[in-house]
């Protein structure tokens, strides 16, 4: 084994908590679930010489990602509860990438600054759900006004889309990544039907992976053409996504990730092959907006991550034995699995995705983190060498993206984390938005969205003669049938007063 130094971060347990009661009543909060989360992963840390509550007592920080609930300091309540109370609570908003709390835990360790500290998230949207359904309420935990303000709160006011989009209508995620998939589709020259088929394939796949992965909110056998189809309750959203292509929010999950310095490691008697190691992390947060990328399809961002961490990890593509790609719909994981060149190396998911493995609302990434530590771990067992797992994460519409890579062996070179926002902003320039230009345009991207059957409305984003951008609406059914059939990515359109698409069919030879 590599030398390690006392600093050297390494992961000592992971924990997960669900539960899927139909009585709210029956469910915990969010913070709760937390708690739940985090003793599983004392449990699993498996210490040959404290208790499970002793080493939660030696906790000294908790962060936690911020989710659809508002307890203004949720670690406080969680170290509280622990019997850690004087931990350092940590909150990241919206906005901010998912990973970011896990890797400044690993940074403040490498830098001393930490011994032993928990990142988790919790969501209770299923609680939540069931109270509407049921007409039972339930409450969260109110804490007092006097209560400690959170010690470290991370924050961000990068935009979610660009006004252009807003003004369009465009305000769903899944609109937006169903127009990165049109693009994707046309770029490596896929038909609509066999397309299609490719992504529904695609997630059966995943549905068959979360049915083996334990801590997964749905376990079962979903066919590709169930996934592919808008037949009953799985109604298609925005073409080509159907329901089953969707994030599923409704659900009642936490995760949580003990990471240690392998010297308070060795002083827990937690056992090193039960340690498994962040050995590069790599993130950017240069934020450009969807309508504004050069290509929507790729980013920068994700590209130059991919590259650095594996480079700092000593490593190739061809290294990688397991990946989890952030999965909040397909466009994600493709566009990932394009930018990193994964396509054919290993399975895209170790979790399932978060359509079929949960999607709570701001932890995914951690889910996806957390799973990858247990296959790591699994691998090591049954087979010799290095394993090296890469999970991906993003933030808003591919604006800010960040690649981990874990192992059962200690990087050669230490752990190392960088930021390349800098470096990626230099290249990665926003192109110009116009909302009065008229005339023609091509089509880059676009998807057609639907309630329940019918054909509703269009939305494109356009290339202008001049270098710059537009976004087009239409609700010409004609257009909008047309658009689920042929190709309009790299089509010309007209862009006519107000934004409006116009197309006509040429008439036929």
């Amino acid at each position: 084994m590599n030398q390690l130094t006392a600093n050297t971060p390494v992961i000592i347990g992971v924990g997960f908590y669900q539960e899927h009661h139909d009585n709210p009543l029956d469910c915990l909060e969010p913070f709760q679930l937390m708690v739940r989360a985090i003793r599983d992963a004392a449990d699993n840390a498996s210490s040959s010489t404290k208790s499970s509550a002793e080493l939660l007592a030696a906790i000294e920080s908790i962060s936690v990602n911020q989710g659809m609930w508002d307890y203004p300091n949720p670690g406080k309540l969680v170290a509280d509860e622990l019997g850690c109370p004087n931990a350092v609570s940590g909150l990241a908003d919206l906005g901010v990438l998912q990973f970011t709390p896990l890797f400044n835990l690993c940074r403040e360790i490498a830098a001393g600054e930490r011994k032993l500290g928990v990142v988790t998230g919790g969501e209770a949207k299923f609680r939540e759900l069931r109270s509407k359904i049921t007409g039972q309420t339930v409450n969260n935990t109110q804490q007092p006004e006097d209560s400690p303000q959170v010690d470290v709160h991370l924050t961000s006011s990068d935009p979610f889309a660009s006004e252009l989009e807003a003004q369009a209508g465009i305000f769903l995620p899944v609109q937006l990544f169903a127009i990165i998939e049109s693009a994707l589709r046309h770029h490596q020259g896929l038909g609509i039907e066999e397309h299609r088929d490719l992504v529904a394939q695609l997630y059966s796949g995943f549905c068959d992976i979360a049915a083996r992965n334990p801590h997964a909110w749905k376990q079962e056998s979903v066919s590709a053409e169930e996934i592919r189809d808008a037949i009953g309750n799985n109604a298609m959203l925005a073409f080509p996504y159907t329901k089953r292509h969707n994030t599923q929010w409704n659900v009642n999950q936490s995760v949580a990730i003990l990471v240690s310095s392998c010297g308070m490691a060795e002083s827990l008697g937690v056992n090193r092959n039960h340690w498994v190691y962040p050995v590069s992390q790599v993130q950017s947060r240069h934020v450009v907006t969807l309508a504004q990328q050069n290509k929507l399809y790729s980013h920068p961002g994700t590209i130059m991550s991919g590259e650095r961490a594996l480079m700092l990890a000593g490593a190739s593509i061809d290294d990688i034995t397991a990946a989890d790609l952030y999965s909040c719909f397909p466009a994600s994981v493709r566009s990932f699995a394009h930018d990193l060149n994964l396509q054919n190396q290993c399975p895209l998911s170790v979790t399932g995705s978060m359509a079929f493995a949960g999607g709570p609302y701001n932890h995914g990434a951690l889910d996806g983190a957390a799973r990858m530590v247990e296959v790591v771990r699994q691998s090591a067992s049954t087979t010799t060498g290095r394993q090296l797992g890469l999970v991906s994460n993003l933030s808003g519409i591919f604006g800010k993206q960040a690649i981990a890579l874990f192992s059962n062996q200690p990087n050669p070179g230490g752990y190392v984390f960088e930021d390349i926002t800098d470096t990626v902003a230099a290249i990665d320039k926003p192109l110009p938005l116009s909302g009065d230009y008229t005339g023609p345009v091509t089509v880059v991207g676009y998807t057609v969205v639907f309630n329940k059957q019918d054909l509703v409305q269009a939305f494109a984003i356009c290339d202008t003669p001049d270098g710059g951008r537009t976004v087009l609406t239409s609700q010409d059914k004609a257009v909008l049938m047309a658009m689920t059939r042929q190709e309009f990515v790299g089509r010309e359109v007209q862009a006519l007063p107000g934004r409006i698409l116009a197309w006509e069919e040429p008439p036929s030879p």
